[in-house]
């Protein structure tokens, strides 16, 4: 059935992908091979696109297509995995522009979302739209103490059509998933996935009303970045109000030099909030175009940036973060073999991978670049083709780190712009340096051990009967399952590292209560360094298991 509802707007984007002569596609897809039958049922195609790529075609043909389509483009980009790059470069430039829907809807939207009139709330509401896009749009407003605001507002009856499309391209996954002859690299159902998480995410405001607040706290003292204040009085799932910032664009160039700002000082803050970001509050902004990275024109002995849009924000599993840091660590200090060696240690790879074969892999890709100057290497670059050259070996590569690709790419992009001589490796070694000795130094891991503490006191008593049923199972054969090579080297290596926490975790435990007895028998036995002593020794082991 649904398919049957969905077939006036399959042909609607058939005609168009013909409008916009994307005949590689109809002639590469067997989805769309059919359509060269009835090519004259659909019109004859734009004769203003015959002299353009491929890329900026299919980019013209998303944005007539409307704003989902736009928003598949714009996740596409980010899979360069997937895509060729001339494609991808071309979808980046995808802009979720559309036409302001009235602003009596939207005074009308915010009364009813915030139950208030207008006039109550606001000193002043612009009803004509500063902004707009497929999702929301931005309305400017006072406050009745004097304060601006902008207010967001999603657009009426959206959900109801974002799911209208969404099955659409859902539809359209399915049949690309079946007869598409590299559907098992395009992997279309989930780019799909990816699509509805995303307009998930942005069609609630107060979800990106905490990503803003929590930005914010991470920068608070707004030196290198800032993050406009949430309103919360003001902001519900539809409605999101937060401080009004004025800057230029980062990629206004002429604009930020007439304003007498540093830009070579503003492109190393720019490397560095990243990785700040990343690395030091897995946190970050994954959606850091030059559209959503402001300049602040009146800080010119300090310059810094100010970031908008808190809809798409990224994050890291801890394992991922720390094994990403160190493949970082690993690539900045040419050491080929542990860029490879991490990988299968990470479990992105299998573990039957000869280590040796994607060494000289990735030696292959690295080595043309250290020839040049550092300052003309781009790091995005390199990373985008790891990553393809990692994937003949099994790589599985995960969503938040394509996120993360992402993010590289505009970045890099971002301080290229505003330097163009600017060697990221030189400003990003440092950093990620620093962050990392913070991240796992002796007061860190303490600070965690003094966190789990009570946990693990609490779960002691219970290690002598898991360790029991643990072997019971596996004496009477229950646990003999056949898994897949690579599933079952990450069972091996999370077996061993849990026998390692559990045996730092056990002695941890005998050593604090020795330090226990030691400390109450003082008066018998003697001092009282016996007693630190011993406990010194449980503090190492639980910080042990820890890091295991």
């Amino acid at each position: 059935m649904r398919s049957l509802t969905v077939v006036p707007r399959l042909m609607r984007v058939a005609s168009v992908l013909l409008a916009w002569r994307l005949d590689e596609i109809v002639e590469t897809a067997h989805l769309f091979r059919p359509l060269k039958l009835v090519r004259p049922l659909f019109g004859k195609p734009r004769p203003d696109v015959r002299s353009m790529s491929r890329g900026a075609r299919l980019r013209g043909a998303l944005t007539e297509l409307g704003p989902i389509f736009v928003k598949a483009g714009q996740v596409l980009s980010t899979r360069r995995d997937l895509v060729p790059a001339d494609i991808a470069d071309e979808l980046a430039l995808l802009q979720d522009q559309v036409p302001p829907f009235p602003g009596n809807e939207a005074r009308a939207l915010v009364e009813r979302e915030l139950k208030q009139p207008v006039v109550t709330l606001f000193a002043r509401f612009d009803e004509t739209a500063l902004a707009s896009a497929s999702i929301a749009q931005v309305h400017a407003a006072t406050l009745h103490d004097g304060r601006e605001v902008v207010v967001k507002v999603l657009r009426p009856d959206i959900e109801r059509r974002i799911a209208r499309d969404v099955a659409l391209l859902r539809s359209l996954g399915e049949l690309a998933e079946r007869w598409h002859p590299a559907a098992d690299k395009i992997r279309p159902m989930e780019v799909v996935a990816e699509v509805e998480k995303m307009l998930e995410n942005e069609l609630d405001l107060q979800r990106e009303g905490a990503s803003a607040s929590l930005l914010k706290r991470n920068f608070a003292s707004g030196v290198d970045l800032y993050v406009p204040a949430v309103e919360w009085d003001y902001t519900t799932e539809r409605v999101l109000a937060l401080e009004r910032v004025y800057g230029v664009s980062c990629d206004d160039v002429e604009a930020i030099d007439a304003a007498g700002v540093d830009r070579k000082a503003l492109a190393v803050k720019g490397v560095r909030v990243f990785y700040e970001q990343v690395f030091r509050d897995n946190f970050f902004h994954a959606d850091a175009h030059p559209g959503n990275v402001w300049v602040d024109l009146t800080r010119t002995q300090e310059p810094r940036f100010i970031a908008l849009d808190f809809g798409i924000m990224g994050s890291l599993p801890e394992a991922d973060q720390y094994w990403l840091a160190q493949n970082f660590i690993a690539l900045f200090e040419r050491d080929y073999q542990r860029i490879a060696q991490l990988h299968v240690d990470a479990g992105w790879m299998p573990s039957t991978v000869r280590v040796d074969e994607l060494t000289a892999a990735v030696r292959t890709v690295c080595e043309p670049y250290f020839t040049r100057p550092l300052s003309q290497i781009s790091l995005a670059e390199l990373v985008v083709k790891l990553f393809r050259t990692a994937q003949k070996f099994q790589l599985t590569l995960q969503p938040q780190l394509i996120l993360l690709q992402k993010t590289l790419l505009n970045i890099e992009g971002v301080g290229r712009r505003l330097d163009p001589d600017i060697d990221i490796w030189a400003v990003a070694h440092p950093v990620l340096e620093r962050i990392l000795r913070e991240r796992y130094s002796v007061r860190r891991t303490l600070r965690d051990v003094r966190k789990r503490l009570p946990e693990w006191i609490h779960a002691g008593p219970q290690f002598p009967e898991l360790i029991r049923d643990a072997l019971r199972q596996v004496a009477s054969g229950e646990r003999r399952e056949t898994p897949d090579p690579a599933a079952l080297a990450l069972q091996v290596e999370l077996a061993r590292r849990h026998r390692r926490a559990l045996v730092a975790g056990l002695l941890g435990a005998a050593l604090t209560c020795c330090a226990t007895l030691l400390w109450l028998g003082r008066p018998m036995f003697g001092p009282v360094w016996p007693a630190a002593f011993v406990l010194a020794g449980a503090i190492g082991a639980f910080a042990y298991g820890a890091r295991r």
